[in-house]
């Protein structure tokens, strides 16, 4: 039952995950969630952000971000990165997922996701049928509906440590 919410892989950081590897594995597209993943909660793209990204374009990787934020928000950080963006996302919806998907040009086969919450970002991933990256949170500072679901995804997190389906 939890296994839904079980990401493929788990980092400290998006700055810690191995983004000429994955392109050697054959990973060509990569969907990011920005707030808590690539920057604090509603802070602009960082001069790491930029450059982080630059590095995965360099190394041949597309990227398209998805947000549950609106446009105001999504589009200064999108145009920021250099990189397509989807707001209003609705995730966990698979729909947004697609659609990054097809603004890359890639699908589910060479198509990874990197986020920071577990019940929507892992969740609509593992719904789409793309591996999910989960990274811990940049900032300790949320509204309340995310801190309220970060004790849940505690149980949902030391579930799968003890699970067959981590990677020890």
């Amino acid at each position: 039952m939890l296994e839904r919410f079980y990401p493929t892989k788990y980092y400290d950081s998006v700055w810690d995950i191995d983004f000429e590897l994955l392109f050697i594995n054959g990973v060509r597209g990569i969907i990011f969630d920005i707030d808590n993943t690539l920057v604090p909660h509603d802070m602009p793209a960082t001069k790491e952000s930029i450059e982080l990204f630059k590095k995965i374009h360099e190394i041949g990787i597309k990227t398209c971000l998805i947000s549950n934020n609106d446009e105001p928000r999504v589009a200064p950080f999108g145009y920021a990165m250099h990189t397509p963006f989807v707001y209003d996302a609705k995730k966990p919806s698979r729909k947004n997922y697609i659609k990054a998907m097809e603004i890359m040009g890639t699908d589910k086969s060479n198509t990874i996701f990197v986020g920071d919450q577990i019940f929507t970002d892992v969740y609509g991933a593992n719904r789409t049928g793309i591996p999910s990256y989960l990274v811990k949170q940049i900032d300790k500072k949320e509204e309340i509906q995310i801190v309220l679901k970060r004790y849940l995804e505690k149980i949902v997190l030391n579930k799968w440590r003890n699970s067959d389906n981590y990677l020890r």
